[in-house]
Formats: structure tokens, sequence, C-alpha cells
């Protein structure tokens, strides 16, 4: 067993030989920052001060020469070797809300485009859901695996949870969501989970999403929609051809109704019949070119493992704060990422 001491918070914790430093801190009530858990995305990328890692299962795909050449690790995939000191400013302790596994009954079923569906859940009813907005749950298959999927609606109490789900071709349970499944179904349920969510807002705040990765932003927005958006806050919303823009509307409303609120939608292949007027190319890209200097905003991330590694690399470079970069990876399981491999 080594000790891994968390600086500058002075955090201390054990973790167990061949057991990843992250499983090990989160066990203790450690509140390390990650996302995908498999090593793609970089959000648990930490500096080792003192010490050695190892990586059993090889080098992670987010940790590149020149990460390795600065001591930085990904929790998430190393195992100890030697009493650590780490540097990971975004650290803390975990909020005070009760993981549940919990059954929940599909209340309804609303096709948001050709392959993005809104799945809400109805919770028991003496039952409701503590959790911090851009958090996420996990759907207990019956088959022992997992599906994970952002909570889209705000915490306010209520005892519905709004999910989006993207049709994954040849994908075993969004196949079966968007072609089966009926309201009224029995699911279970496991959350809420993750370490991104809204932290306490002391500077302008920056949203990037990718596709779905819209999901968490909107669940933040409508969250900062009832304090009354106190800060300014841009979202810019990436995806391919307008119809991707899936919930277009909302944020159009919002920056109606609040001046402190800014939507940037950024479309990489917009079609002929789309006749765009907007902003195109990658969103982070959009971002860089807005905001040359990030070092006075906080930036929340969340989309595909590309976007969110190509983001991280072009805002640190543009002065972002590495403790005010969260970021969400939408990594799909293994099972899934086959079955998407197979279709393309």
């Amino acid at each position: 067993m080594f000790k891994v001491t968390v600086q500058p918070s002075g955090h201390l914790f054990s973790v167990e030989e061949q057991e990843n430093l992250l499983d090990a801190g989160l066990r203790q009530g450690i509140a390390l920052p990650y996302s995908c858990r498999s090593g793609s995305c970089g959000s648990c990328m930490v500096t080792i001060n003192q010490g050695a890692v190892d990586y059993p299962q090889g080098e992670p795909l987010a940790l590149s020469p020149y990460d390795l050449e600065q001591g930085r690790a990904l929790l998430c995939q190393a195992i100890a070797l030697s009493d650590l000191e780490i540097d990971c400013p975004q650290v803390g302790e975990l909020p005070e809300i009760e993981v549940k596994t919990l059954p929940v009954r599909v209340e309804r079923l609303r096709k948001l485009n050709t392959d993005v569906i809104e799945m809400t859940l109805k919770l028991p009813a003496n039952e409701r859901l503590r959790f911090m907005a851009g958090q996420y749950i996990d759907l207990l298959l019956r088959d022992g695996k997992r599906r994970s999927f952002s909570i889209a609606n705000a915490p306010t109490g209520e005892a519905l949870i709004e999910l989006h789900i993207r049709h994954v071709p040849n994908g075993h349970f969004t196949s079966h969501v968007f072609n089966e499944m009926k309201e009224k179904a029995l699911l279970r349920m496991q959350g809420p989970l993750g370490s991104f969510y809204l932290r306490e807002l002391t500077q302008p705040i920056i949203l990037v999403g990718g596709g779905t990765g819209f999901a968490p932003l909107k669940s933040m927005l409508e969250y900062l929609k009832l304090k009354g958006f106190d800060q300014a806050v841009y979202l810019y919303w990436g995806v391919r051809s307008k119809v991707d823009l899936y919930m277009d509307y909302l944020p159009k409303d919002w920056m109606q109704r609040y001046p402190q609120f800014h939507y940037i939608p950024v479309l990489s292949e917009p079609k002929p019949d789309d006749h765009w007027q907007g902003r195109t190319g990658w969103v982070h890209a959009a971002v860089v070119a807005d905001f040359p200097d990030l070092s006075a905003y906080q930036v929340y991330m969340s989309g595909p493992p590309p976007m969110i590694l190509a983001g991280r690399e072009a805002f640190l470079a543009h002065g972002l704060r590495t403790e005010h970069l969260y970021s969400d990876s939408f990594d799909y399981s293994p099972d899934t990422l086959k079955a998407l491999q197979q279709s393309s």
C-alpha cells in the first residue's frame, strides 16, 4: 500500500497495489476529476511532483509524449510504484450526495431529430434524485452492462429525469430505445455520478458542447437561468449540420431573454440546403478565435473525446488555468464502439 498526497489541498489517501489512483481516491471520498475512465479524454490528468507510476494496460491515448516529459499522469489508468505527491488543483471533497440505485419508468419518448431521442424517466413516488447540474446516471441493463447518460434537466427536485440519447447504428441499447422501447417501460438506474458539475461562479463561464454533449450543459444553463445569470455565460454548440442542433430554439430563446447569456452555434459540415450564415469549422477553434486570452474564464466541455482533447490543448495554450477547465467525455462503451465501427 502507498500513500498519495494531493497538492495544493493537502488531501491524503492510500492506494493498494495494482489499484488505479482514481478508484482509490474516489473510494476514500476525494473528489478527483474524471470523465471517461478509459484514458481517452484527459480529464483526470495531474502532475506527479514526487514518486513514480506505471500503466499496466499501456500508455493511455490522452497522454502525449510531451505530457510524459512534463511528469503528467492519468489517474484513471496509473498505478503507484511508490508513495506519491500529485498536483491536482481541481480536487475537493465529494458533494454529500447519495448515489442511489432505483427503478424508473419511461414517462415519455420524443424524437428530437432523426438520431436523437429525448427520454424522460419518472422516479418512484417516494423518491427524489439529488444531483449537481452536469452529472450523469447509469442505466443498468439486464445483461449486467451499463449505459451512461447525462442528466439534461436542472436539479429542481422534480420526479423526472431528462436524457438525450443518440442512436448508434447497430448499437444494441440505443437501437432498442429507438425501435422497440415503449412509454411506461421499466428500467433501473444508478446515480448521480461524475465530477463534471457546475462549480461556484466566480468568473464568466464558457460552455462548449459537441453533439449530445449539449445535454449536461442544458442542465447547467437551466440551473443558471433560475439564478438569473449573475455572470456572463457563453454557450458554443458544435455539430455537423443544422439538423443536429436538435434544441436550437431553447438557447435562442434564452439569448433573447437574458442579456448575460450568449449562444454561438458552430457547424463543421453544413449542408447546402442549410443555407447556413453562421460560424463554421471546429467548435474549439471558434472559442479561441473569440477569446484569445482565456485566463479570466472557466470552461466546461462535454462531447466526444477528440473534441475534448483538441479543446483542452487549445484552451490551455490560450491562457486557461488548468483548475478552471472541466470536461465530460462522451466515450462509447467497448461493445457500442465495436458496433459503431462495424457500421462505418
